[in-house]
């Protein structure tokens, strides 16, 4: 099995938007679809949705004009109000503002070794019934730089690489700081780094410029460089790999200034135990071999935070947590490595390249 994928021909925002939206035309609308019943279950009325994505549209045309333009274009393409796919780009600042607890999530592994390239992999664990919403996207800046990003259908960027050197891996995080009034979409600040960065301090400089309603992190990766660029209302903060040259992160913030107002941690403890799991097999992270680092990342742990997440069907949707996606950064290629599912089915021959 793997994710569709979609190349666009168009270079300006607005036609590139249209242009992915009139193709993933289902697909965008069943995400939507997916993501307004998560939030009626979480306890948000239409209306209320509605106000969010118009003020998440509003920030981002302030803080990324383009960035709007392209939501703009996805929209007509896809026979939806603009505010309708901002609700899409900012589906994480609405389950803050809605004040979602989140059991399942997402680990993230980066070493730099001494020789050869970074050697990255992550999980990415998300609600089961939006097992379809991810797709694979290309696309051409008028810069010239290609972007390769595995998102959600109506989202304009989540994991990714570009053919200048620099990936991004994606986890969320909470904060005491997150608030309901909603700012620009952590999503579109990982798209303004892919776009626009080229080192570890532009990338972090984006995220610095961005006033945010809800925390993550983006974990910045080139050629001889790392961070974990952990940010959240109350501030932005970047972690550099150990002297050994590793770097994981989980969901909760390591930075001990942000680690005060702490949330996911305190209400969901598990995130400690996967990231001690990943210490535990930083040998295995380390290889050169993608597969093999994606089988050090295996962990069902029933009884604790599981690395391989599966659903328990019993819980309602918001509470049901499917690891959907295992995923590397190959930077000198600048292209993905994509495994439709967690670690523990992996084999040499599921993984896409792309």
């Amino acid at each position: 099995m793997s994710f569709p994928t979609f190349t666009s021909s168009q270079t300006d925002p607005r036609a590139r938007g249209k242009e992915f939206g009139t193709c993933l035309r289902g697909r965008i609308a069943a995400n939507l679809a997916g993501y307004t019943d998560l939030f009626a279950v979480a306890g948000a009325g239409a209306g209320q949705v509605r106000a969010w994505g118009e003020r998440a549209l509003e920030a981002v045309g302030d803080w990324a004009p383009a960035q709007a333009e392209e939501i703009a274009g996805i929209a007509a393409g896809a026979g939806l109000e603009p505010w309708q796919v901002a609700v899409i780009n900012a589906r994480t600042e609405i389950l803050a503002a809605i004040d979602m607890v989140r059991h399942g999530e997402c680990s993230t592994s980066v070493v730099l070794p001494p020789d050869g390239p970074p050697r990255t992999v992550q999980t990415w664990d998300w609600h089961d019934h939006l097992r379809d919403a991810p797709v694979l996207w290309e696309y051409e800046l008028g810069s010239g730089r290609v972007v390769r990003t595995f998102t959600e259908a109506g989202t304009l960027a989540k994991i990714g690489i570009t053919d200048a050197g620099l990936g991004v891996h994606f986890n969320i995080l909470r904060h005491d700081s997150d608030t309901a009034d909603l700012g620009v979409p952590v999503h579109l600040i990982a798209r303004r780094i892919l776009d626009e960065a080229s080192t570890v301090e532009e990338a972090t400089g984006i995220a610095r410029s961005a006033r945010v309603s809800a925390s993550t992190v983006i974990t910045v990766v080139t050629e001889h460089q790392a961070a974990s660029i952990e940010i959240s209302p109350a501030g932005v903060a970047a972690i550099p790999p150990g002297p050994d040259g590793v770097l994981l992160h989980c969901n909760h913030f390591l930075d001990a200034g942000l680690a005060a107002g702490e949330r996911h941690a305190t209400e969901r403890p598990g995130t400690y135990d996967r990231f001690r799991h990943l210490e535990a097999h930083v040998e295995g992270l380390s290889g050169a071999d993608q597969n093999a680092r994606a089988l050090a990342m295996l962990s069902h742990a029933p009884e604790g935070a599981p690395v391989c997440a599966h659903p328990d069907l019993t819980q309602p949707l918001n509470q049901r947590w499917e690891t959907l996606a295992t995923i590397g950064l190959d930077l000198p290629a600048g292209r993905l490595r994509v495994h439709q599912g967690g670690p523990c089915q992996v084999t040499e021959a599921t993984w896409q390249t792309f």
